[in-house]
């Protein structure tokens, strides 16, 4: 995949997820002056977060694009992680604060005003979020960026908090035309306490699975059998391998091996299969860099033992 095409891809997505934070941001906060509504509140201190991750992002993928350099070696990659680590760090600080406040406000019953406006801005925000998601997650998915796929999740999550916070709405208008005015006080902060629990186990997750990123996990294992397919196309070559390493730097995957080969090969020999090797694999991992270090056998082998001409050795040099 070039490069500069899914840099292209990857900052459109970006722009989709500023501009449709911007759009989320005024639709809840005129929902809130005009309805003073808990859930919406909630709602409207996930999109001031959003706006500010998204701004983030704009400089995360901007930043990981460049290339390595002699302060860090590996590029610039994991910047990506550090985007998804601090949107799980902030999600779950507002759920826990969102979750006092709406335990507060059953103590102290409000009234809900105008929950008919809060029911159009609820029900925009679920077009515009469902929307951002799908458009954000397919593009995340196409580039393997984990910060493209942190937003994705993140649209995906807001969507479906503003589908119940419209429900909730829907619920209060309801009540209120049978007269049960009562109850229906209790809607917001309960359904408050709803949007929490829905940010709350997400956010977990995003935590967890960036902070195992951060600590060089090895990459994922469709792209580890891809290694061996490779090394299978090769395996009347060389003698073995071992010591595979690889590592994740968000989009970017970097694998480390050694290539055992005959130790009567000549360097030229050894060194045109260990450059087809990293071809092979570099072409197999999406942004990936490879590294195959060679190493003679050990003449240690049924082979030698047994005074056999090495089957590893290149036709001219068996002659």
């Amino acid at each position: 995949m070039n490069t500069e095409d899914a840099r292209k891809g990857m900052m459109l997505a970006v722009k989709v997820s500023l501009y449709s934070n911007i759009a989320l941001f005024c639709i809840k906060a005129v929902s809130f002056i005009i309805v003073r509504s808990l859930a919406v509140a909630a709602d409207l201190g996930i999109s001031c977060i959003s706006l500010g991750i998204s701004c983030f992002l704009l400089y995360a993928i901007k930043m990981s694009s460049k290339p390595a350099d002699t302060f860090h070696n590996y590029g610039y990659g994991k910047i990506e992680n550090v985007s998804e680590a601090i949107e799980g760090v902030i999600l779950l600080g507002l759920a826990m604060a969102m979750s006092f406040m709406a335990i507060m406000h059953l103590i102290k019953l409000g009234e809900i005003n105008s929950p008919w406006i809060g029911l159009i801005g609820s029900s925009l925000g679920v077009v515009i979020n469902f929307w951002g998601s799908n458009f954000i997650l397919n593009l995340g998915k196409k580039y393997a960026s984990p910060a493209l796929r942190a937003e994705g999740l993140h649209f995906r999550l807001e969507g479906i908090i503003s589908t119940s916070i419209a429900s909730s709405f829907g619920l209060v208008i309801i009540l209120s035309r049978l007269g049960l005015t009562g109850p229906a006080r209790y809607v917001d902060p309960l359904a408050t306490l709803i949007v929490s629990a829905l940010i709350t186990f997400p956010s977990i997750h995003l935590l967890k699975e960036a902070f195992m990123k951060l600590l060089d996990a090895s990459i994922e294992e469709a792209g580890q059998m891809d290694i061996m397919k490779v090394m299978a196309t090769h395996f009347d070559k060389y003698c073995g391998f071992e010591n595979i390493r690889t590592r994740t730097a968000g989009r970017k995957q970097f694998v480390d091996l050694d290539l055992i080969v005959p130790r009567d090969a000549t360097v030229v020999d050894a060194y045109t299969l260990a450059a087809s090797v990293k071809s092979d694999i570099a072409a197999a991992l999406d942004e990936s860099e490879v590294i195959v270090h060679i190493e003679p056998c050990a003449a240690d082998c049924a082979f030698v033992a047994e005074s056999q001409i090495c089957p590893y050795l290149a036709p001219a040099e068996k002659s």
